[in-house]
């Protein structure tokens, strides 16, 4: 039988589950094994599922009109990720979603999200949850771009996410904090100086 005791886990953090419903959620869940630089989601087609990572690192990004890649979102184990938008609005993708290393994700498909909300009322909850919770990390963001130096934004990311700038590459991370590449390997080698 195939392992999905981290996503068990994960919503039993928010609500309590009878075994009927856990087995019900299961039946709906696929595991998926996604290699380095393979994409689950890519502009212009429907983003189909809510995608949570099991073992990995992926990070969805936008390509501007110049081809410049803008990192919107990363996630890494016991995290979620999807074009939201798409998903949510049945809309065309305006991102990729990318994995940066072997991972393995299990996906829920939007029809039976919505089937499970309405056969088992305490997913509204738990969705409602991770909403809210995307939501005051967006605004932490936004207000981050607004208020702080690129420097200051800097030191809140490896503040709160040391583990995941450990795992993304260089011009993913700047590309997240809105600079170029070089200005953030300037930022890190004034980091090592005051050392």
């Amino acid at each position: 039988m195939d392992d999905f005791s981290t996503i068990i886990k994960y919503v039993a953090k928010h609500i309590e589950l009878t075994e009927e419903e856990e087995a019900y959620f299961v039946s709906l869940l696929k595991i998926k094994k996604v290699r380095k630089k393979q994409f689950i989601v890519q502009p212009d087609f429907i983003c189909n599922h809510r995608t949570y990572i099991v073992k990995g690192a992926l990070r969805a990004y936008l390509v501007d009109n110049k081809g410049q890649e803008h990192t919107v979102a990363f996630g890494i184990e016991d995290w979620w990720i999807a074009d939201f938008n798409s998903y949510f609005f049945r809309q065309p993708a305006t991102l990729f979603v990318e994995a940066l290393e072997d991972s393995e994700v299990i996906q829920i498909e939007y029809n039976d999200e919505l089937e499970l909300m309405k056969n088992v009322p305490k997913f509204e909850k738990f969705y409602r949850i991770l909403a809210q919770n995307g939501y005051a990390f967006l605004q932490r963001r936004v207000l981050a771009n607004l208020s702080m130096s690129a420097e200051e934004r800097y030191e809140e990311f490896m503040k709160r996410y040391a583990a995941v700038a450990a795992r993304v590459p260089q011009y993913a991370l700047a590309s997240f904090l809105g600079f170029s590449t070089e200005f953030l390997s300037k930022i890190r080698n004034k980091r090592v100086k005051k050392r």
